[in-house]
């Protein structure tokens, strides 16, 4: 290189911390940010002034890779195209993180996942793209696997096809790597970047240094990530990229994901939940109402004014604020609000609850349980609900089953992660292919019996199996089963009532996922009279019975509060 290229290039003064940097700007109130990038960011400046961490910051491998990419990755579209790649400083900062922490004996990465949870227009896809031919060309690694992963390949490309840009658009780059039909290859290293998807022949066998995933909202299938994952377990030092707005869908990975986020997070307060190899970015509104409040914007919008336009964000604000039909899509992509369908029964926040409950204290005396009975295709869902003497609130413990022949064809179709809730303990299988009601009986046995909470009256569908209302009968009393008419004239009132103490967090379900899935996934319909029942909506692979169960058993406390009442008081 001449020295003339050289003069060209950019540096960063060796003590440069562009983390440092952006953290004063956050408490100097110079930008604002979400709880959750607050939080984030304090701990990261904490580890850096720790000094008996075992990891330590390097200015240095830092700036290596901020210098890369804004020296040698070029913009390859709209009015800078070709223009260098000049980062931002809430993007310095996330690829400082990155790429600064190294163990002080080993000298590998602290960071083994790094995910920039963004609203659209942030150019989050661009920003992953220098990120992976940085893994490709610069880490120093032999034989770099770099793969842009997604459900479908035309996905997976995305993210792949603007590295392949950018390296068209670099003379460095592109006398260095190779673009060919499917990959980037550099030949000094023996080095590729790939395009990889769900519907891929290549998916076994991989030994993954970098995987990039675009849109993890969009991926249904959790295998993908599994494989991605394993395939990265023989490298000393590998890197998965997570890039992706919130989106809609509520049964796939993204929301798996979120909630180990959330959970890492919040263990920087209260120590219950660490692993400091992984790092969230989560850009968002604080709460869904910020939304028409100007200056709370860049807490989802950190690009806000620069890389992406105020007066179109504040055009589309105001026709959502006229027109109900636009904001679901709204929050969902320009504020980072979970959204799950637009004719929702809930939104994710309403229906977002993570207040938990230990039955062993609460020691409830009396309960109303609940129902939803199934034989292969639905979940059964059983619940029971309880009250504690001058509170308003209502506990709800869920259970669900699946036959267990038929468990790993639900996951591959369904494209839910049942395996994962079966592991932890929300889902029970049943023997064979089909829902033995006697497991179902036999729950609220074990639950009457562990805690002591007796189950004063049980609601079910009226159409449930005789046999099975027969054999709770005999174990619980012949009084105490409870039909319960499945018609909008009789659900339309409970579920108005239901929904406001959903709303105003006044249902607590323990935090359970099946739970909040089918509470999101419920839509509604209205008849002839303005009267509303749950119903599935469009997508007839959302179940919805852990919300039947529950109004079951809501329906029947509110018909009879006043004895219920009695007894718990």
């Amino acid at each position: 290189m001449t020295k003339a290229k050289q003069a060209r290039i950019k540096r960063y003064p060796i003590d440069y911390n562009p983390i440092l940097e952006y953290w004063n700007m956050i408490e100097n109130r110079e930008v604002t940010v979400s709880q959750k990038v607050y939080k984030t960011m304090k701990e990261i400046v904490r580890r850096i002034n720790d000094h008996d961490y075992e990891y330590e910051y390097s200015p240095k491998k830092a700036n290596h890779a901020i210098e890369f990419i804004e020296n040698f990755c070029k913009h390859s579209k709209g009015k800078l195209a070709g223009k260098p790649f000049v980062l931002e400083i809430w993007q310095k900062a996330i690829v400082a993180t990155t790429f600064g922490f190294v163990h002080k004996t080993e000298d590998y990465r602290m960071v083994k996942e790094i995910a920039l949870i963004i609203t659209r227009k942030h150019g989050k896809s661009t920003l992953g793209s220098a990120m992976g031919l940085y893994m490709l060309a610069a880490d120093g690694e032999m034989g770099a696997e770099v793969v842009s992963a997604a459900t479908k390949k035309d996905q997976a490309k995305i993210i792949w096809e603007e590295a392949r840009r950018m390296i068209k658009k670099s003379p460095v780059l592109n006398n260095r790597i190779k673009c060919l039909v499917s990959e980037l290859k550099l030949e000094a290293t023996e080095s590729t970047f790939k395009p990889l998807s769900s519907d891929s022949n290549s998916l076994d066998g991989l030994n993954v240094h970098c995987s990039l995933i675009d849109e993890l909202h969009a991926i249904k299938d959790k295998n993908l990530y599994d494989v991605i994952v394993d395939g990265m377990s023989a490298r000393e030092q590998p890197l998965s990229i997570i890039t992706t707005t919130a989106g809609t869908v509520r049964e796939g990975i993204f929301d798996i994901k979120y909630q180990e986020f959330e959970d890492i997070i919040r263990g920087y307060d209260d120590g219950n939940y660490r692993d400091d190899r992984v790092i969230a970015f989560i850009y968002e509104l604080d709460s869904e109402e910020e939304w028409t409040d100007e200056a709370c914007w860049e807490k989802a919008n950190p690009a806000l004014g620069t890389i992406k336009d105020r007066d179109e964000l504040a055009r589309k604000v105001q026709k959502a604020m006229k027109n109900p039909v636009l904001r679901s899509n709204l929050l969902c992509k320009d504020f980072n609000v979970r959204q799950n369908s637009e004719q929702a029964w809930l939104t994710f926040e309403q229906a977002d609850n993570k207040e938990t409950f230990d039955l062993e204290t609460l020691k409830p005396t009396y309960a109303i349980g609940g129902v939803d009975l199934s034989q292969t295709t639905d979940l059964t869902a059983a619940c029971f609900g309880f009250m504690l003497p001058n509170n308003n609130r209502i506990y709800f413990e869920h259970m669900y089953w699946l036959p267990s022949e038929l468990l790993e064809q639900r996951v591959k179709e369904d494209n839910v992660p049942y395996d994962v809730w079966y592991q932890q303990g929300y889902l029970r299988l049943c023997e064979g292919n089909s829902i033995s009601y006697k497991d179902i009986t036999n729950w609220f046995l074990e639950m009457q019996g562990k805690y002591g909470t007796y189950m004063y009256l049980i609601g079910y569908d009226a159409w449930s199996a005789r046999y099975f209302v027969e054999d709770m009968e005999d174990n619980f009393g012949k009084n105490t089963m409870v039909p319960v008419s499945q018609y909008a004239k009789t659900l339309s009132l409970p579920m108005q009532e239901l929904h406001a103490k959903i709303k105003s967090k006044e249902i607590i379900y323990n935090n359970n996922p099946i739970t909040k899935w089918c509470l999101m996934n419920t839509a509604v319909v209205t008849d002839s009279n303005g009267n509303i029942k749950p119903n599935k909506g469009k997508n007839q692979k959302r179940r919805i019975d852990g919300l039947a169960a529950m109004l079951d058993a809501f329906v029947v406390m509110s018909d009879n509060r006043a004895e219920y009442i009695g007894l718990i008081n």
